[in-house]
């Protein structure tokens, strides 16, 4: 049990530094939530069930879809530029 902690625990600062370095918004999201669910798995280890149920509700729930929303309407989340070339290259032949 202890060398699965100190992994959570790994994970845990891999989490937290690597949402500092990350460039794009949706991946910095996902990483948070990521930390979250460790979190509360680490909570649970520690045998503080509502503590755990609470950071896997608020942290990678609520907090997540919130982030996710704002993303959306700031248009944060991007399409994948190849996808927009196609779709400007399909608009122009129907408008012709």
């Amino acid at each position: 049990m202890d060398i699965f902690m100190i992994i959570l625990l790994v994970l845990l600062i891999v989490c937290a530094i690597s949402v500092t370095f990350s460039k794009n918004l949706l991946n910095s999201v996902i990483i948070f939530m990521s930390y979250s669910l460790i979190m509360s798995v680490i909570w649970m280890l520690l045998e503080s069930p509502d503590l755990a149920i609470t950071e896997a509700a608020v942290g990678a729930g609520v907090t997540s879809i919130l982030f996710f929303v704002t993303l959306k309407k700031i248009q944060g989340i991007i399409k994948n530029p190849e996808n927009e070339k196609k779709e400007e290259e399909v608009s122009d032949e129907k408008s012709e």
